[in-house]
């Protein structure tokens, strides 16, 4: 159970956004990374690689 409680009322004013902010965090964590290695191929190197290369790679039955 969680020690945040929840806001008393939604209709009766804004909450502080302090208060959102650690309510959130609670809840959810702090923010993790944009992108982590699962969701990334450590095989392929995209380093160099432009936007002409990428849609050079597009099959022609998407083109």
């Amino acid at each position: 159970m969680s020690d945040v409680p929840p806001p008393s009322n939604p209709d009766s004013g804004q909450e502080p956004e302090w208060k959102r902010r650690r309510r959130l965090a609670a809840v959810f964590g702090e923010g993790g990374p944009d992108q982590t290695s699962d969701d990334t191929d450590a095989r392929e190197d995209r380093s160099g690689k432009g936007d002409d290369w990428y849609r050079d790679q597009v099959p022609p039955h998407h083109g």
